[in-house]
């Protein structure tokens, strides 16, 4: 039963991933254009030409799949080092992985937020959560029935629900002020140190009753 619900979640995750790209970029674009930091920044690459649209889908498919074969590298030389030093998967995965994984888009972000353009920073930080909810993890659902030794599902321990549900409101509650600060940044980085302690010193089913 669990496996039927996370097949049909994933593709309702899926289409809602692909019309919030319609919505962005088609339908409403207008409502994501940054106000502040319009044309100007772009009046002397007008005349640059760009890729031809075939170098650019093959330049995107060749970066991919050699994306594709270090991160398989990476991941598994990680969860080597993770099993010798005592670390739990969890652990692994929502913090190593996914820090050294983003580097690059937070990279980005940092230097967004220097410039005093927190709404790309904001943008960059919520759409990278969007695309790995709505689109990477379903569509890893259903690859799971052609590759992998078993149907993979979205029934996560409670611990990770938990954790999800504290982030999601308090993204909300930062993104709906439409201000921020050092203060309240300092505060979200000691909420993810919070996820991050727990994993380590409480990783999933170490509270099991024997």
């Amino acid at each position: 039963m669990a496996q039927k619900l996370s097949t049909g979640l994933a593709i309702l995750l899926i289409c809602a991933y692909g019309l919030g790209l319609l919505f962005s970029l088609k339908t409403h674009k207008e409502l994501f254009e940054s106000e502040d930091h319009g044309g100007s920044e772009h009046h002397g690459e007008a005349g640059d030409a760009g890729w031809p649209i075939g170098l650019a889908i093959g330049t995107l498919v060749v970066v991919t799949v050699l994306v594709a074969l270090v991160s398989e590298i990476f991941v598994s030389s990680v969860q080597k080092a993770g099993e010798s030093l005592g670390i739990s998967p969890a652990f692994v995965g929502f913090i190593i992985v996914a820090l050294v994984g983003a580097a690059a888009e937070m990279a980005v972000a940092f230097s967004a937020a220097r410039k005093n353009r927190l709404d790309m920073s904001v943008s960059i930080a919520l759409g990278s959560a969007s695309q790995i909810a709505l689109f990477v993890a379903p569509v890893l659902v259903l690859l799971s029935y052609f590759v992998g030794p078993k149907p993979m599902d979205l029934q996560f321990w409670p611990g990770a629900v938990t954790m999800m549900m504290i982030a999601t409101v308090t993204t909300c509650f930062i993104t709906n002020g439409g201000r921020s600060s050092w203060f309240i940044g300092a505060l979200l980085i000691f909420i993810y140190i919070i996820f991050a302690m727990t994993l380590y010193m409480v990783p999933p089913g170490s509270l099991a009753p024997v």
